[in-house]
């Protein structure tokens, strides 16, 4: 176990020293969303070790954030990182499947539904030899469109649905919005610098209403020197 500090959002993180840790993807995601309302309402499914729960926490510092993650182990690092950043009172944890979300979960409750999901489908890319990380990046008992449709059934009416992927499964995403009719609101592709094709995008979506997509400038994480960029730092 590591215990890493996020100075800009004043969160210190345990997690595994091996298996699945978090990275930049997550802290992107995170700042892309909308900022809330007073008195918001989040839901993180695949929550890992709470980052981007706890970050939406400081953002948001009147919303409430349910972190979702079907990990025993992860699951118990969340609620360690819960306690330790004195967040007891507006972050909770629930160690359940996405898929059994329904039956024990109301529908049209949160303003904001959040997922890093596993980016790969089940067999397929490279296989990590570290323990907990193939989990964390390969599908198991929930796809992509499971997660969306959990999500879906989270999000109120005139709420916003984020979600970060690889660019490969654009057109699979794309497919399985307008199958659960819900509307692209935003896009933005991630790319390591300049030069670099999209190494992942992120999307937002609503449901409920009919919306015209806005595809945003892309993100650059590095300057074509290796450095990373003003707004990475930001």
């Amino acid at each position: 176990m590591t215990s890493d500090e996020l100075k800009l959002f004043d969160l210190r993180l345990y997690q595994p020293k091996h298996g699945y840790r978090y990275s930049l993807d997550a802290l992107l995601l995170a700042r892309f969303c909308p900022i809330l309302k007073p008195g918001g309402s989040i839901a993180d499914l695949g929550a890992g070790c709470g980052v981007i729960s706890l970050v939406l926490a400081r953002v948001n510092p009147d919303a409430t954030v349910m972190a979702v993650e079907n990990n025993l182990v992860m699951a118990e690092i969340i609620a360690r990182n819960i306690q330790h950043n004195d967040l007891s009172s507006r972050v909770t944890v629930h160690n359940e499947d996405v898929l059994t979300l329904r039956s024990n979960c109301t529908d049209s409750t949160f303003d904001l539904v959040v997922s890093n999901p596993p980016f790969r489908t089940a067999g397929s890319g490279r296989i990590s030899p570290r323990a907990g990380r193939d989990a964390a990046r390969h599908e198991t008992t929930a796809g992509l469109a499971d997660f969306l449709a959990a999500a879906k059934y989270l999000v109120k009416p005139s709420g916003r649905i984020c979600l970060i992927q690889l660019p490969s499964r654009l057109p699979e995403l794309m497919a399985l919005a307008a199958q659960q009719k819900l509307a692209v609101l935003r896009l933005r592709t991630i790319h390591n610098n300049a030069g670099s094709p999209a190494s992942m995008f992120m999307v937002e979506l609503a449901k409920g209403r009919r919306s015209t997509p806005v595809v945003e400038a892309p993100l650059f994480v590095r300057d074509m020197a290796g450095e990373y960029t003003d707004e990475v730092w930001r």
